[in-house]
């Protein structure tokens, strides 16, 4: 590594990429061309920077798989800022690989450190954290350790463990301040408004208010007969039953919640749960057919009995009952939620963070283009979608990870 590659180098682990490009930007080498390509991605031109570290990886080619799998690695990183979350999925493994077999300690860890952001970002709470705890910490460049305190902060809001998330942002906040690089500051700051932003609604008593994730957590450990929307669960203590694939169950029983202490009727229960306009005696039977199952369902925490207009429920031993929603709620809620970090997500990306087909995730964007809640540039596989104006919320309460049993 000669003096210029060195101290460009050098300029850019303390987040100066302008002094990187001083020394370096009139070099075509592969060395200078890695590193112009890290100086563009701190700049913020991603396209240009694909493009110099790719040319990178070429030049160095199979006689130096090192330096290959560290513009891999850096290639990767952008596809995950871009939200190409394929691409960087796939190249991450392999850099790891190559990088974990010639010993490169620092640059593997890092890796492995974009591979827990990856899967947390996909909804995988518990493969992120396995894989932040078979990477070496010790190993991580001091600009890794704020994103791997924020992984582990990510992780914690999922599981809604306030107090874990809010000191693995202190740590963040720390790391970030230690390595001054402003771009790493702000991006924790970030993450902090997030973890003090709204993250779902109350619904009880025919009023609804907004609850911070620290209020969510003292909720759930209460012995309320709680109806979460978010997580398609029934919770009442450390009694938590799925409902995720029963969405007639889950609908009934979001009305009669929303109702109590008064009844539900008839009509109200058949056109949220089956979308019937016009009642007749076979949505009447199959009514009675979803209240005895939802009966069964509730027997150990509460019963639902008949009255002239429809149904109550009756929570036992005097509980309270209520609906924990999302903050913001429509047919497109998760897709909102994505589209909220501000980055411009493909709609493949949007697919797999969400455990859906492509074309449902296409026909949820035209609704929401249709309703001038998202926009788009870019033409084929180079579409981006953004949202235009969306509350600024969390989406650990929107994404399908069940609730902690205990």
């Amino acid at each position: 590594m000669d003096g210029l590659i060195a101290s460009a180098a050098q300029s850019l682990a303390r987040g100066d990429a302008l002094s990187a490009l001083k020394r370096i930007a009139l070099r075509d080498d592969p060395p200078a061309l890695a590193l112009r390509g890290t100086a563009m991605a701190q700049l913020g031109d991603l396209a240009r920077a694909r493009e110099l570290l790719r040319a990178a990886s070429r030049g160095f080619g199979t006689r130096d798989p090192v330096a290959r799998a560290r513009c891999i690695l850096a290639s990767a990183e952008i596809a995950l800022v871009t939200r190409d979350l394929v691409a960087a999925l796939r190249a991450l493994g392999t850099a790891q690989t190559v990088l974990e077999a010639h010993a490169d300690r620092a640059n593997a860890a890092h890796a492995a450190c974009l591979q827990a952001r990856l899967l947390l970002l996909t909804g995988r709470p518990d493969d992120a954290e396995q894989r932040c705890d078979t990477l070496e910490c010790d190993a991580l460049p001091a600009a890794s350790r704020p994103g791997y305190w924020l992984v582990a902060a990510g992780i914690a809001m999922r599981r809604i463990r306030t107090g874990e998330a809010r000191a693995a942002l202190n740590r963040a906040a720390r790391a970030a301040q230690e390595t001054g690089i402003a771009a790493l500051v702000a991006e924790v700051a970030q993450a902090r408004a997030a973890f003090d932003a709204p993250a779902a609604q109350l619904i009880e008593n025919g009023g609804d208010r907004l609850l911070s994730l620290a209020k969510v957590e003292a909720l759930i450990s209460t012995d309320m007969l709680l109806v979460d929307i978010c997580r398609n669960v029934l919770r009442c203590g450390t009694t938590v039953i799925p409902l995720a694939g029963r969405p007639v169950l889950l609908a009934l029983l979001r009305k009669l919640a929303e109702a109590w202490p008064r009844d539900a009727t008839r009509e109200a229960l058949l056109l949220h749960a089956f979308r019937a306009r016009h009642v007749d005696e076979s949505h009447r039977a199959r009514l009675r057919v979803e209240i005895g199952r939802l009966r069964g369902l509730l027997k150990p925490l509460a019963g639902v009995k008949a009255t002239s207009r429809g149904f109550v429920v009756e929570p036992r031993d005097a509980r309270k009952i209520a609906v924990l929603a999302p903050p913001v709620e429509g047919e497109h809620a998760a897709l909102l939620a994505l589209l909220a970090d501000g980055e411009a997500w493909s709609s493949s990306a949007l697919a797999l963070a969400l455990d859906v087909s492509p074309r449902t995730v296409l026909r949820g964007l035209e609704a929401l283009k249709e309703a001038g809640q998202v926009d788009w540039f870019g033409y084929g596989r180079a579409r981006r979608w953004i949202a235009r104006n969306v509350p600024g919320f969390p989406t650990s309460l929107l994404l399908p990870v069940p609730l902690p049993k205990g």
